[in-house]
């Protein structure tokens, strides 16, 4: 891959771009270095992390925390090394902030580059990218427009694949069709989607397009940037031949009236003991810079969160997202609800 030359103005100014960072962690600002603790597998952010490496000369120590990131870092308190914490799901960023290990942050580039719902109004956590959640289709099928509500239409009984709806983003979603037309409908709704059901809710989300290359289901969900993976792919590949077999639809919720498509995020927060907190800021702004947007956008096939980033052809094709505008929080509120719904009509049995 082709190094880029990134310039981060940020830098240049000297700190006026740093805005105040407030909790108990202490910046040094003489010691060039960062922590990262991330859900997200390393090769993922990498070449973002690198490009800042290269931009800034602050080293980025990345430490893999598959499971349990709020427990490691409650259970390091106050001698942890953790600058920066980066998960996916609203859910997750809303658990670090509710279990206390992190920090408000206030940072004009951040606050100015994202918008309010894309943010914690304290200051505690921010959207790095988002993650819409589409419809795949078998690529032959006559299909142009689809709701989320569609799932549960029964002309597409034993044709629906999708993967556990215990999984976060499967919850997420549920979350906000409650959010949008309340917790009765939701039960209906997802009572349908399971009638019309393949095989059992399990896998993951490519294993949708696998599903239908297969023969077992005609349409399922799952997030848009594993479309972008597949399509990609090496030709001959597994991988290569499952997005082939599928085009990519972004569906709507049928009463909303933006007709905008459910997404998540990926984010990330300042640990509140942070060593280096300054060090942690400066990561984050250089994260929604529009250097390591586009390299989210090329690089990872997730949709930035900065207006004008250029796109990998795959989503191009997919045509512009339009943002469902209800806040990440609001599908956060919900989400145990969700969660309970799910297990209440046995979804995943």
């Amino acid at each position: 891959m082709k190094k880029l030359l990134l310039s981060w103005p940020f830098l240049a100014r000297g700190g006026a771009a740093l805005a105040l960072v407030f909790g108990t962690g202490a910046v040094q600002a003489n010691d060039p270095q960062v922590s990262l603790y991330t859900t997200r597998e390393p090769a993922l952010i990498q070449p973002m992390l690198d490009a800042f490496t290269r931009d800034s000369g602050i080293k980025v120590n990345t430490v893999f925390v598959k499971d349990g990131l709020l427990e490691r870092v409650r259970a390091e308190g106050a001698r942890s090394p953790a600058d920066v914490l980066m998960t996916v799901d609203i859910g997750n960023l809303v658990d670090l902030v509710d279990g206390g290990v992190t920090q408000p942050v206030k940072s004009a580039v951040l606050e100015q580059t994202l918008p309010a719902n894309l943010r914690d109004p304290g200051g505690q956590w921010f959207a790095l990218s988002l993650r819409d959640r589409v419809l795949y289709a078998e690529k032959d099928l006559a299909i142009d427009n689809f709701t989320y509500e569609d799932l549960a239409d029964p002309k597409w009984k034993g044709k629906v694949c999708i993967r556990s709806g215990q999984h976060p983003y499967n919850t997420a979603l549920v979350a906000a069709k409650i959010a949008h037309d309340g917790a009765a409908a939701a039960e209906t709704w997802l009572r349908g989607v399971k009638a019309n059901l393949a095989r059992k809710a399990a896998g993951g989300d490519r294993d949708v397009a696998r599903d239908i290359l297969g023969g077992i289901c005609d349409i399922g969900i799952a997030n848009a940037y594993y479309v972008g993976q597949m399509k990609n792919a090496q030709p001959g590949t597994d991988s290569r031949k499952w997005g082939d077999a599928i085009k990519a639809i972004r569906p709507t919720f049928a009463k909303s009236a933006s007709k905008g498509t459910h997404v998540n995020v990926s984010g990330a927060a300042v640990a509140r003991h942070a060593p280096h907190a300054g060090n942690a800021v400066k990561l984050l702004e250089f994260l929604v810079s529009e250097p390591a947007q586009a390299l989210y956008a090329r690089a990872n096939y997730e949709y930035p969160i900065r207006a004008g980033v250029a796109l990998d052809p795959v989503l191009v094709a997919m045509g512009p997202l339009v943002v469902d505008p209800l806040p990440v929080t609001e599908i956060a509120r919900h989400r145990k609800q969700a969660s309970e719904l799910i297990d209440k009509v046995g979804f995943d049995h």
